[in-house]
């Protein structure tokens, strides 16, 4: 049998089609964009209070530390320097590690959010 269809109204049946597949393929892109922007915010969220919640921590645990060495040491001021080199000791070891410990895991996490295909 014969196709009875104009060869214009394949055309335009075609390019309908395209236009709607380039319109749902944009849309998914938005979708996927807004799914992943989501998850790297919530994590960041996460991270940045955590650090936080660490910070506020060692504070605590350094300054009462402080405290208990005045008995060995005989003065608060050099227990409070004491804290202050530890605190300036870990400040250095963060700029020298910062590549292995924040920009290595960083990019991972950046790379496998952005770039592996999630099997849904």
């Amino acid at each position: 049998m014969l196709n009875t269809h104009e060869p214009t109204d394949n055309f335009q049946q075609l390019y309908a089609d395209v236009k709607k597949y380039v319109e749902l393929q944009t849309e998914y892109l938005k979708v996927e964009f807004v799914e992943k922007l989501t998850i790297l915010l919530s994590t960041l969220l996460i991270i940045t209070l955590i650090i936080i919640l660490v910070i506020a921590a060692l504070f605590y645990l350094f300054f009462s530390l402080a405290y208990a060495l005045v008995p060995i040491l005989g003065s608060l001021a050099i227990s409070f320097g004491i804290i202050s080199v530890i605190y300036l000791i870990l400040t250095g070891l963060l700029i020298l590690l910062r590549k292995r410990i924040i920009i290595n895991p960083l990019v991972k996490f950046l790379t496998k959010l952005f770039f592996n295909k999630s099997n849904k």
